[in-house]
């Protein structure tokens, strides 16, 4: 699995609401809901409920420290 790989798979969500949930460390996380607004090379923008821009890695997938659901 590589960064274009995971890219190419979400482009179809782009606009959708999506579940990220965020790895902390020691079995901690943060849940955020939102849209996927923007994609760009290396990383993608979720706009959460409270307006604000959350922007993660394409990385961040493929080393597990978020994980993303699709609603």
């Amino acid at each position: 699995m590589n960064v274009h790989f995971v890219r190419k798979n979400m482009i179809p969500y782009l606009g959708r609401k999506v579940l990220i949930k965020y790895s902390l460390g020691r079995n901690k996380y943060e849940k955020y809901v939102g849209l996927l607004k923007e994609m760009y090379p290396n990383i993608f923008i979720i706009k959460d409920k409270n307006n604000l821009n959350r922007c993660f890695s394409y990385s961040d997938i493929i080393m597990k420290s978020i994980r993303i659901k699709y609603l």
